[in-house]
């Protein structure tokens, strides 16, 4: 009898020492609206236009080191490009969802 005593004695301490989470923000949902001005399209433009005149480019003619940083070049525009890109991505996962749901809607 004892051994089922201390048994649920230890439970309910266990049990009373769960955390809630507490959420400081109020409004979680609240995001920054998203703003794609024209200075950013036209540096989006302008960056592609390098890069497919750097493609374009007869680098027979140049010397390894200027081909490096041709390279890196193309590197850095591409990483600038990406982390520029604000679209939205959907997994395979999330896709079937979404069929399946319109399937059952409709």
């Amino acid at each position: 009898m004892k051994t089922i005593s201390k048994f649920q004695v230890l439970i309910l301490l266990l049990s009373m020492a769960t955390v809630v989470p507490s959420f400081a923000n109020n409004n979680p949902n609240e995001k920054a609206p998203i703003t794609n001005t024209v200075d950013e399209k036209a540096k989006v433009d302008a960056m592609v236009n390098r890069i497919k005149e750097i493609r374009d480019m007869d680098k027979s003619d140049l010397s390894r080191a200027e081909r490096k940083a041709l390279r890196k070049e193309v590197k850095d525009i591409k990483a600038t490009l990406k982390a520029s890109n604000n679209g939205v991505y959907l997994s395979l996962g999330a896709i079937i969802i979404i069929i399946l749901l319109l399937i059952l809607i409709l």
